[in-house]
Parts: C-alpha cells; sequence; structure tokens
C-alpha cells in the first residue's frame, strides 16, 4: 500500500493565531510533514489541492511584520539631534577586505545626549571604522585616541533635517513596495488555486479582498510611522 502524500506544514504556523482568533494545531512529526515554498503555502510540486488558502495569508502576514521590523531598524538608524548609538546600523565597514557591519566589530554607547563612544573590539580596526564613518551619511565627524572613536552630535539644522525627512520618507516608500511585492506573491498563489479548480470563483473572491485588506492596514502603519519619524525630526 502506498503511503499517503505528506501534507504541506510550515513550521511557523504551530500555534500561531489566525485573523479570526482561531488557534491551529499543526503535527511536528517529521515523517508527516514537508516545507513548504517561500510565500505560496505548500511546495512547489504539491497540487493545489493540498494549499491551505488560510496558510496563505498567515505567511503573507508574517513576511509583513518582518517588514514593518526591518522598517522601524531603518527609521532608529535615522539620526536625530540626541545620541543613539543605533543610527551607526547601517554602517559596513571595510574589514581585512569584507564588508563587515560595524556593530559586529566594536560596542558603541552614548555616555551622554551629545556623544556617541565606539570601542573597536579590534584597535587595529580603528581607522578603517573612521574611514567607513566619514563616508556614511551620518553628517558626523570622528575622532580617535587610538583606543576609542568619539562622535560628537550635533545639532541638526533646518537643511540637514529637511535632507533626514527624504531619507525617511524614502525608506517608508521601499518598505510600502517591500509590502505590496507580499501582496503580489499571495494573488498569484490564490489565482493558481482558481486556475486549478481548487476554490470556487467567489471564494477567490473573498481571499483576495482580504488580502488588499491587509495590505492597505500594513501600508497604513508605515505611513503612521513614517510621520511620526518625521514629527521627531522636525523637533528643536
Amino acid at each position: 500500500m502506498l503511503a499517503a502524500a505528506p501534507r504541506c506544514v510550515p513550521a511557523r504556523a504551530r500555534g500561531r493565531v489566525a485573523r479570526d482568533g482561531r488557534r491551529r494545531a499543526w503535527s511536528t512529526t517529521r515523517a508527516s510533514t514537508t516545507p513548504c515554498a517561500k510565500g505560496k503555502g505548500a511546495p512547489a510540486d504539491a497540487s493545489s489541492n493540498d494549499v491551505d488558502p488560510e496558510e496563505i495569508e498567515l505567511d503573507a502576514m508574517e513576511r509583513m511584520e518582518k517588514t514593518m521590523d526591518a522598517i522601524a531598524n531603518d527609521f532608529s538608524t535615522v539620526r536625530t539631534g540626541r545620541a543613539n548609538a543605533s543610527v551607526l546600523d547601517r554602517i559596513e565597514v571595510d574589514y581585512y577586505g569584507a564588508a563587515t557591519p560595524l556593530k559586529t566589530i566594536a560596542n558603541a554607547s552614548t555616555p551622554d545626549a551629545q556623544t556617541i563612544v565606539i570601542q573597536p573590539f579590534d584597535k587595529g580596526a580603528i581607522k578603517d571604522i573612521e574611514r567607513a564613518i566619514n563616508e556614511s551619511d551620518l553628517g558626523m565627524t570622528p575622532s580617535n585616541d587610538g583606543n576609542v572613536i568619539r562622535l560628537n552630535v550635533p545639532t541638526l539644522t533646518e537643511e540637514r533635517r529637511k535632507e533626514l525627512a527624504k531619507l525617511v520618507s524614502k525608506l517608508g516608500e521601499d518598505g510600502k513596495v517591500a509590502l505590496r511585492n507580499v501582496r503580489r506573491d499571495a494573488m498569484k498563489a490564490y489565482e493558481k488555486l482558481e486556475k486549478d479548480n481548487a476554490l470556487g470563483e467567489d471564494e477567490i473572491a473573498k481571499l483576495k479582498k482580504s488580502m488588499e485588506d491587509l495590505t492597505s492596514a500594513y501600508v497604513k502603519k508605515v505611513d503612521e510611522a513614517t510621520a511620526a519619524k518625521s514629527a521627531e525630526l522636525s523637533k528643536v
């Protein structure tokens, strides 16, 4: 007798709460489960009848949440008038010939509201770190005493505030593009279900409407986060 085909069960789905509040229980037995294709909710060789439409939406929600986390992290790297070590998160250093995130080769602290102190784990990298900061868009001039690098956080000029506001707007727009890409992938998955007659036209229409609403809700969150960061930059 042939064994039943393994059901597609993403590990992330275990214990997840659906939008209507229902919690779904999933088996974690390796022999009875197979990984799902990214963004589709099913392996590439599975038929549409094996695809759970709810999984498509759960996958989209998870990817949108990750996009929001990335946007929040990007916004934290845009400096205001106060010292914040997270502004260094986007800086990469040419460390022994490899582009390396600054935060992985040095510790940064803020002893006061206008100063950031960078302590390299390898003192031999201090010049490389200094060069990377000078070449970045931080707008701060580093100084070092051979042991640590100090950054004085200057008060933002009106011109600099406008430049940073444009940067924040661009980061927000990039985030919205990422959200719409997630929506596109989900819509393609729904269209495949429809093409394979796995679901009726009315059901597909409802799923697509739900995905549009979900995307709109996340786009609104990005707009709100962008507005909040822009307001923060405008404060003296």
